[in-house]
């Protein structure tokens, strides 16, 4: 295998994000234009890419403490960041690391960054432990988060914005659910361990595996035994407590978790919208693998009610509502870096729009999810509230704010009922 191609490829997937690109849409146009990258090349570029995302504040803090003055070459500085990366986060053997960055840096312009590249990448070798324990005094380094998510966090959850912050420098764990209509938690557990794998029961018919495999590799994944969601995630479902014989209104449905989890809790008629068509392909093959072909899929935007409703009014609503998404940075570790202060309020005033939109599709005594993977109040308890005041019917039942830790992301839910 190249490690080496690995390696530049990740570099510019470092420069691409720098530049206010999402890393997802980077890596698939990278393996679009390298067809032939072996599944090993593929693994370490994933690796390095988001390893680099992950834990940027640290080795930024430690490639500046090693410099005289800022790196002002974009593919030179990625490419250091790649390398320090595998140096100190990675098994990879120091000296072919440190080769094969050298090699690649050489190549920028005339050469001339050769000898300093070698220079810095030797230095760290030998200063490693000095400059990791200084990272523990520069709060960006330690937390891998910037400045202001830091004193955001600290501002709206003093009592727990540490543990959120060591929760997101790790990797996300894989939550599986399990098909009710088929297993249990209990029974699942058996059939992973039968096929070498080790799970731990979260609840009724949750399953958190103690390392993340290939679903090709989990019992009964294309039959519709069990799905990939977070067990965070898992709760809308509950909260919006479907029913039998409900017609029920999945508004941003794609990948189709949620949608599946309904339809595995009550026989209801289920509306899946979303406003892309491939997307809503997910939630289509997702609802398929789990044997439901009742569902309806509509490609819309959903606050057009002419481009979708047909004016029966729904009995539930699940308002998955588009976010910062800041409650699964460890999913999405780029969305640390790529999200700005005022980022929150503006998706807010997005989602108004929206909520307003599909209350008008809700009966009386009706019930809707507002729902966010984000952890900014501004899209939770803010807009919850916002939402209040604008409609004199709604009042809300129940409200959550799941805080990510070892086995979920951050996640908000507030249901409200239609008076």
């Amino acid at each position: 295998m190249s490690m080496a191609l690995a390696q530049k490829l990740a570099a510019q997937s470092i420069a691409a994000v720098a530049a206010g690109q999402n890393l997802q849409d980077v890596l698939a146009a990278i393996r679009a234009g390298h067809p032939d990258l072996s599944q090993q090349e593929s693994g370490a570029l994933q690796d390095i890419a988001y390893g680099c995302q992950r834990h940027n504040g640290s080795l930024k803090f430690m490639l500046g403490k090693m410099l005289a003055k800022p790196i002002t070459n974009p593919q030179l500085e990625s490419l250091l960041l790649a390398a320090l990366y595998q140096l100190h986060y990675t098994r990879n053997a120091p000296h072919a690391v440190v080769n094969e960055a050298v090699e690649e840096i050489a190549k920028i312009g005339k050469g001339q960054y050769r000898s300093f590249a070698n220079a810095i990448l030797r230095r760290f070798l030998r200063e490693r432990d000095k400059l990791a324990a200084a990272c523990k005094h520069n709060d960006v380094a330690k937390y891998n988060l910037p400045e202001w998510w830091i004193r955001y966090l600290q501002n709206h959850y003093p009592k727990h914005w540490h543990n959120m912050a060591a929760a997101w420098q790790l990797h996300p764990p894989m939550v599986l659910r399990v098909n009710r209509r088929r297993s249990n938690a209990e029974g699942y557990t058996a059939a992973l361990a039968q096929a070498g794998l080790a799970g731990k029961v979260l609840d009724d018919y949750a399953v958190m595996l103690e390392e993340a495999v290939p679903v090709a590799r989990l019992p009964g994944f294309s039959d519709g035994l069990v799905s990939v969601q977070d067990f965070g995630a898992q709760q809308a479902a509950y909260i919006l407590n479907p029913q039998h014989g409900e017609r029920i209104l999945d508004a941003c449905a794609a990948p189709g978790g949620k949608t599946g989890h309904i339809l595995e809790l009550a026989d209801c008629e289920v509306t899946a919208l979303d406003i892309d068509a491939g997307r809503l392909k997910r939630v289509a093959d997702n609802l398929n693998r789990l044997g439901f072909q009742t569902a309806s899929l509509k490609c819309a935007d959903a606050q057009d009610l002419n481009a979708w409703y047909d004016g029966r009014p729904f009995d539930a609503i699940l308002a998955d509502v588009p976010c910062t998404a800041s409650g699964v940075v460890r999913r999405n570790p780029d969305i640390k870096w790529l999200r700005r202060p005022g980022d929150a309020a503006k998706t807010a005033r997005q989602q108004e729009k929206l909520l307003d939109a599909l209350w008008q599709t809700l009966t009386k005594n009706g019930r809707m999810l507002l729902a966010t993977c984000s952890v900014f109040v501004e899209e939770n308890e803010q807009q919850l509230q916002k939402f209040l005041n604008r409609h004199a019917d709604a009042e809300c039942v129940q409200s959550r704010v799941l805080l990510p830790n070892k086995q979920q992301d951050g996640f908000y839910y507030a249901l409200i009922q239609k008076q």
